[in-house]
């Protein structure tokens, strides 16, 4: 019989609760993933009691609402509070999403769970380490290259060549559909994942970029591009609703196209 072990601080146990200090009729409970790298501790889900009566409705008022008036040491990134700078990506009741957009309305009922996106390196509670996922979007080159002079005023498009950039420019890099991607969990530091894909996608449909054959020369490889299964999570979880595996697709009609 195999028997396997984990290895250490990778256990998460259970930890502390912080239960209201007085009763309240509308109480709302999160388990919430702790670890601070400081510590010589395995992780740990602490449970928190939120008055709702006394905090704002989405997700991300409840985790400031806890920092601010709880618990000061839980950290998680946060900026714009509109879904607008990804910052606050999480897994909020097995879903990748944005604290800022998730109403706590939707929630489940009674306790709901939250972790830092899954299958990163963590770096303290709720942040995860996006280094090599920034490293990746530096690969693509994310900026537009041509040969021609700038024009003395913008770069013109009709409005159909502009109709071409819908469903790409609007992404956040909030990193929701990689980190949801089972093909990224295997090959993270060879594929692209969707979320890098979808952004070099942008570059690659914009009529005013000269670049295209050497940004597919780029992705001409068997696992930046081709690790793509079509499983469709990174659709699914996407908080700006979003088709990133439409994109990968239509990345890889210009690859044959090309020949």
């Amino acid at each position: 019989m195999s028997e396997f072990s984990l290895p250490a601080n990778s256990k998460v146990g259970e930890g502390k609760r912080w239960a209201l200090p007085q009763p309240a009729e509308h109480v709302k409970s999160f388990r919430i993933y702790r670890w601070d790298p400081a510590k010589n501790a395995s992780p740990q889900m602490d449970t928190f009691d939120i008055d709702r009566d006394h905090c704002g409705p989405m997700v991300l008022d409840a985790l400031v609402k806890i920092n601010d008036q709880i618990d000061p040491a839980l950290s998680f990134r946060r900026s714009c509070r509109e879904g607008v700078c990804g910052s606050c990506a999480m897994n909020i009741d097995g879903t990748n999403t944005l604290a800022s957009l998730t109403p706590m309305d939707s929630l489940k009922k009674g306790t709901s769970r939250i972790t830092p996106l899954p299958h990163l390196q963590v770096l303290k509670d709720l942040v995860p380490d996006l280094t090599g996922l920034y490293a990746q979007y530096a690969l693509i080159e994310p900026w537009l290259q041509t040969d021609q002079p700038p024009p003395d005023r913008e770069r013109r498009q009709s409005p159909e060549e502009r109709a071409k950039l819908d469903g790409s420019w609007e992404c956040i890099l909030c990193f929701c559909c990689s980190t949801s991607c089972p093909s990224y969990w295997w090959n993270e530091d060879r594929y692209l994942g969707p979320s890098i894909l979808l952004q070099s996608y942008r570059w690659l449909a914009d009529s005013r970029d000269q670049r295209t054959g050497e940004r597919l020369d780029r992705l001409e490889d068997p696992f930046r591009l081709y690790r793509c299964h079509t499983i469709m999570n990174c659709t699914k979880t996407c908080p700006k609703g979003l088709n990133p595996a439409r994109a990968i697709s239509n990345t890889k009609r210009l690859m044959a196209e090309r020949g």
